[in-house]
This record gives C-alpha cells, structure tokens and sequence, in this order.
C-alpha cells in the first residue's frame, strides 16, 4: 500500500503561482511514476503530468506545458507540482497519484493510489 498527502493548495490571484508537494508513505518500493490530476466541478478529471520515480523523465498535457512543472525528491518520497501563471480555468481540486505501471501513464485507471486532493482557486 502507498499513501499519498498533497498540500499547498489556496487562494491564487491570476498570474500567481503556487508549488503543491505530495508525501508518498508505504511501499515506495513499488512505486514506478507518480502523476498530477485535477477535477474542476463538473467536469472529469484531467490528467496533467507524470514522472518517473527513479529515472525522472517527465511527461506534460499540452493545457499545462511551459506553466507547470513536476520534480521529485526521493530523500523525502516527495513530488512536487510548480504552478505558474495561474489562470482562473485551472481552478480545481488537484490530485497526486501513484503507478506501478510502466505504460499508458496519462491515463487514471493506470494509478492505483490517490490522495485525498488540495483545493486550488484562481480568482482576483
């Protein structure tokens, strides 16, 4: 089992940027990527980002790439999303999530572990 915790989430003005890190706790072993979501009310969730745990190659949504950027620290089992340039259409509830998959790692059914999601707000 893996748990996941995101923080960092709040209230941003446009244009702002925020920096969202996820604990991981468990088996990290197991752990081959992990990947950013969000939800926004209404609609499904979008996949945003993924990145190797031990290689570190990285993947990005056309909707986010060049404004958000995904790191990990693997001393603290930590990933972290940048968000910069905020706009308020990335309003949503944003999740971390693990894989043990090697393939098809935009798509959600390929994370097995979720945390509980951090609200973000984009408004003036």
């Amino acid at each position: 089992q893996v748990q996941l915790v995101e923080s960092g989430g709040g209230l941003v003005q446009p244009g702002g940027s925020l920096r969202l890190p996820c604990a991981a706790s468990g088996s990290i072993f197991s752990i081959n990527a992990m990947g950013w979501y969000r939800q926004a009310p209404g609609k499904e969730r979008e996949f945003l980002t993924f990145i190797i745990w031990r290689g570190g190659t990285t993947y990005y949504a056309d909707s986010v790439k060049g404004r958000f950027t995904i790191s990990r620290d693997n001393a603290k089992n930590t990933v972290y999303l940048q968000m910069n340039s905020l706009k308020p259409e990335d309003t949503a509830v944003y999740y971390c999530a693990a894989s043990n998959g090697r393939i098809s790692l935009t798509r959600s059914s390929v994370y097995a572990y979720w945390g509980q999601g951090t609200q973000v707000t984009v408004s003036s």
